[in-house]
């Protein structure tokens, strides 16, 4: 039986870190995908060649009775079981969820964020830190001065923003520069075929000027880019029904038809062709996509040994343009 093929790694910006073209969304875990079934699909993706898991503090939140932390504990229970701290690369985000130290990206925050996080992994450091999204309230200098220290004492070992815009990421870059303190290294965004217009243009070539590593989110429109949305009843009983209904409209139709068409020269399915689409464009290194259960998530790696031809890549990107 011939052997797996290694997936090739792409560098994180200048962080020294690499992923595939895929890295794993960790917002379903402790939510929609728990126990056995999440550890299933960890194993999968780290069998699979995968680097690096993105969790959030916040996650998941959002769902009654949930207070947050659920996604990072089971990640912290998967990463004790199975001694695999040293196999993967762990990403996580502080500044959406209100607690100790008050809220978004207060020094104060910060610091009793990283602990609960750290507590919940159940490991001493944390690969890359998001500020999760930016705090116009709280001045970019504390937030990087606390960033900083946590750098400092080994907690944290890489820094990222997340759904910060141009300018505003601009000037952190140029606070971290002037304190000669750790600066954002990677970008988090929303960045798909039906959402382009807050990444393209200044933010992406921003990025790609400082060699800012970017591993966008939603890669598959919350599920609409897997085709398996198709007409206003597709949605009903789902748990994306609140973010897929934007895109069933014309422009998206035509995508999907369009996406359909390359899915018929390549074999590849629609989630996989909207991955690598993602992960061919200037400045992104990886989409994260999430997955529910192992077999999603295997399909979604497909990603990995899928390249798509110039002509593919320029027929997609005319029927998305806005």
């Amino acid at each position: 039986m011939s052997e797996a093929r290694t997936p090739e790694l792409r560098n994180l910006g200048a962080t020294g870190m690499k992923t595939p073209k895929l890295v794993l969304g960790g917002n379903v875990f402790g939510w929609v995908a728990k126990g056995d079934i999440a550890f299933s699909i960890l194993d999968a993706f780290v069998g699979g060649g995968g680097t690096m898991i993105d969790t959030a503090d916040v996650y998941s939140a959002w769902i009654p009775g949930h207070k947050g932390g659920e996604s990072e504990t089971v990640i912290g229970e998967w990463l004790a079981r199975r001694g695999k701290r040293d196999d993967v690369l762990i990403a996580t985000k502080v500044g959406m969820l209100p607690g100790e130290g008050g809220e978004g990206l207060k020094a104060s925050r910060i610091e009793a964020a990283v602990e609960a996080s750290l507590k919940r992994l159940q490991t001493d450091y944390i690969d890359l830190y998001f500020a999760h999204r930016d705090d116009a309230e709280t001045p970019l200098d504390e937030t990087l001065q606390a960033f900083s220290k946590l750098v400092a004492a080994g907690k944290v070992r890489h820094l990222g923003a997340s759904n910060y815009d141009a300018a505003r990421l601009a000037e952190a870059l140029d606070i971290s520069a002037a304190n000669d303190i750790p600066a954002y290294g990677v970008l988090q965004p929303e960045f798909h075929m039906m959402c382009r217009d807050r990444f393209e243009g200044p933010l992406q070539q921003l990025c790609i000027d400082k060699n800012i590593g970017v591993i966008p989110y939603f890669g598959l429109a919350s599920g609409f880019l897997t085709g398996k949305y198709r007409k206003d009843g597709d949605v009903e009983g789902s748990n994306r029904a609140h973010a897929v209904p934007q895109y069933m409209n014309e422009r998206g139709y035509g995508v999907l038809a369009a996406m359909d068409e390359v899915a018929a020269e390549t074999g590849a399915s629609l989630a996989q062709i909207a991955l690598a689409w993602n992960a061919a464009q200037p400045g992104i290194t990886a989409p994260i996509a999430s997955a529910t259960k192992r077999e999603q998530l295997e399909e979604l790696m497909g990603v990995m040994a899928l390249e798509l031809s110039a002509e593919q890549l320029a027929r997609l990107d005319a029927v998305s343009a806005t």
